[in-house]
């Protein structure tokens, strides 16, 4: 995880190589840095500029989503390359088969077998995966696997004719 002296200390690298890209990036986290600290009356730990590289991080991949929509490629691939610079600070992510994984060992602890009780199962996955997984993917891991486990469970009736 990245903390304000190390992106101060990577700003200072980048504007020495003059990579204008990582520069700019930078400069954009550190300027969140600032409006948090201000916002909070104090110095932010860790925790907060890793939640506030999620954060901004999320808000590239929307962009991205929505520049590929509108057939931007060239918006696209200014926000891609943001994205890798900013990712490369954040925790390693995990895969979709690893929150698989995950979800499922928390579905057999909590006895979950509907959709109805996904809240359940995202209390105990939510600090597994804090910080290392997109909300919306657990999200619709969770809701398939209890879907498919209601399934299984229900089995869907034919009409007996």
């Amino acid at each position: 995880m990245a903390n304000r002296k190390q992106l101060e200390a990577d700003l200072k690298d980048a504007i020495r190589a003059r990579d204008e890209l990582r520069k700019n990036t930078l400069r954009m986290i550190l300027a969140a840095v600032q409006r948090a600290e201000v916002d909070q009356r104090g110095e932010v730990g860790e925790a907060e500029i890793g939640a506030l590289l999620q954060k901004e991080a999320k808000a590239r991949r929307e962009t991205i989503a929505d520049a590929e929509k509108a057939g931007r490629p060239d918006i696209a691939a200014g926000e891609q390359a943001e994205l890798a610079v900013i990712e490369s600070y954040l925790p390693r992510q995990l895969s979709r088969d690893e929150i698989l994984a995950l979800v499922k060992a928390a579905i057999a602890e909590s006895g979950a077998t509907d959709p109805r009780q996904m809240g359940q199962v995202m209390k105990l996955v939510g600090p597994q995966v804090k910080g290392q997984a997109d909300g919306r993917m657990v999200s619709e891991i969770i809701h398939q696997q209890l879907s498919v486990s209601q399934e299984s469970h229900y089995p869907t009736q034919r009409n007996p004719k």
